[in-house]
């Protein structure tokens, strides 16, 4: 399934945040949203999970406006994983993970074979299969966003949208996470701080500046040492990963350019 977003605006607290979005995931891709904090990355993310609503333009999924669809309909096709995730649940690891099985529910049913398997495999695939008897509360911060992660692979979603997914994993299950995501194959939209994961996982980048997209294309071709320097206020040298050939990108720590405008 592929998603198209035309002409997004947002704004909220008196102030446009995002103005004039274009941006896409083609059917199966793995697209990233990357910029400095405050740009409109988390912003634009959450329209689509439809926890914020556009004052402007839209989200099309399969050609599909996002809003003639019903909630049940949206979470059924997209699931989600924000940066605001819970820290209080009263609930065991597999019951949070069963969660993702509610779109597919009637009122009041129990769980069967079906969503029992999905919510096995879904903790099998980020590592937490002898954890799901824990309680949710107990786990520790890398622990709760690979069970929240669980929760969205058990949600059998045609795209996945995650905001920041390898914020408290340590570098061994960040590298988990991102081979699996390019292992699934599902159409993806994903916001990374890290540049050289964002380098190595996705198909295409948008690049987002003060609510705008200032650049879109291939890793290769939006990751230039003028736009490191321009959007991000970095010095970089733009070369190639010894061990897989990935862009790699190595930043001068010792000066620093001025911040960028705006």
């Amino acid at each position: 399934m592929n998603v198209a977003i035309e002409d997004l605006h947002v704004g909220y607290a008196g102030r446009n945040v995002v103005a004039g979005v274009h941006l896409m995931a083609a059917s199966g891709e793995i697209a990233g949203l990357v910029g400095p904090n405050g740009s409109g990355k988390s912003t634009v993310l959450r329209t689509v999970y439809r926890h914020l609503r556009p004052t402007a333009g839209r989200v099309l999924l399969a050609g599909t406006d996002l809003r003639t669809l019903t909630p049940g309909q949206t979470a059924r096709q997209v699931a989600a994983l924000p940066q605001e995730r819970g820290s209080d649940f009263e609930l065991t690891v597999r019951e949070v993970v069963m969660m993702g099985r509610t779109p597919y529910k009637r009122a009041f049913a129990g769980d069967d074979h079906e969503d029992r398997e999905r919510v096995a495999h879904a903790l099998a695939a980020v590592g937490l299969a002898g954890h799901q008897a824990r309680r949710f509360s107990a786990l520790s911060g890398g622990e709760r966003q690979r069970a929240l992660l669980a929760r969205a692979f058990a949600q059998d979603p045609e795209v996945l949208v995650l905001d920041e997914p390898t914020n408290h994993l340590d570098i061994r299950h960040q590298v988990d996470l991102l081979t699996l995501l390019r292992d699934r194959r599902r159409t993806t939209l994903i916001s990374l701080h890290d540049l050289n994961a964002a380098a190595a996982l996705c198909d295409r980048l948008h690049v987002l500046h003060d609510g705008r997209v200032v650049a879109s294309g291939t890793p290769r071709e939006v990751l230039t040492p003028d736009l490191l320097a321009e959007v991000f206020g970095v010095r970089a040298a733009v070369t190639e990963h010894p061990l897989t050939g990935d862009l790699l990108i190595a930043y001068d720590h010792r000066a620093p350019l001025p911040a960028p405008c705006g």
